[in-house]
């Protein structure tokens, strides 16, 4: 039977291994744009990490807050762009003025901008380094033709890489992120990178929204918490952030979203509770 461990009779353990302190928060850009013109308010979305739904999160919170503003949506996954799909306007292209960037039309009032109006189709993958990222997201922001816009709603990847980082530091003057959530603890744990990131970027976190927070029975209506319930609401409470609202899983945001129609256009129960959340969304972003 072969032997195990280390063999060399002169070998000393060295002990615990020692990680380097972590290096100082990053700073604010000191040179902000100014070209992103034409939009009051801008809301970052994000979260900690992937499959949280925070792509049909913003959609439908861009959808919602359309019926009273004017409002973009700036996709900034550059690697997934999937708010098109979810807007179904897959099939436009951009085209440019001498302003700069013509942003999508869509049925529902919502000017979106996204990467995949410049790929050849929705197979394409995008394999391109930060550089090249930030680079795109800039131009979301600075050569789009944002005439007028209430209300910017930038949809992030997941995580706390080049494209927020890229916002943060030409738009300092952002209103605010809110951070989407699922219940379960490792969703949690992930959020809180997140808002760290906010804090370190010397953003508002506007608030937490729990997602999935519970299936929607579409026979009887009860909701029967799949993935646990409430853990968001403990964590905004502990982080003193703002608790957005819950949203369950109703059957129709996912075939809805398919289908490329904003849930809350065919659902009422979906619809009411993205208007509770989008009325506390705007007294956060009042009390500045």
């Amino acid at each position: 039977m072969a032997e195990t461990g280390n063999q060399n009779p002169n070998y000393q353990p060295k002990g615990k291994i020692k990680i380097n302190t972590p290096p100082p928060p990053v700073q604010t850009a000191p040179q902000a744009s100014t070209k992103y013109k034409g939009v009051k308010h801008t809301i970052m979305v994000m979260s900690g990490k992937g499959g949280v739904g925070k792509s049909t999160f913003s959609v439908n919170i861009a959808v919602t807050l359309a019926k009273k503003y004017k409002v973009g949506l700036i996709d900034a996954d550059i690697n997934g762009p999937d708010d098109p799909k979810l807007l179904g306007v897959t099939k436009e292209k951009l085209y440019t003025s001498e302003g700069g960037i013509i942003p999508i039309e869509t049925p529902y009032g919502v000017k979106v901008i996204s990467m995949a109006f410049l790929l050849p189709d929705e197979n394409t993958a995008v394999i391109w380094r930060g550089a090249l990222r930030h680079k795109a997201v800039q131009q979301f922001l600075e050569d789009t033709v944002w005439d007028n816009i209430e209300y910017g709603i930038l949809d992030f990847p997941p995580g706390t890489g080049d494209e927020a980082l890229t916002v943060s530091q030409l738009v300092p003057q952002t209103d605010g992120v809110v951070i989407v959530v699922t219940p379960q603890d490792l969703a949690l744990l992930d959020a809180k990178k997140a808002i760290n990131f906010a804090e370190q970027m010397h953003i508002k976190v506007l608030g937490i929204v729990e997602n999935m927070s519970g299936f929607a029975c579409p026979h009887c209506g009860k909701i029967t918490d799949i993935f646990r319930s409430g853990g968001a609401e403990a964590l905004a409470k502990e982080m003193n952030i703002a608790f957005l609202g819950k949203i369950p899983i109703f059957p129709e945001i996912v075939q809805n979203g398919d289908d490329g129609i904003p849930a809350v256009e065919s659902s009422g129960d979906v619809k009411a509770v993205y208007e509770q959340i989008a009325g506390k969304l705007l007294q956060q972003i009042n009390k500045k």
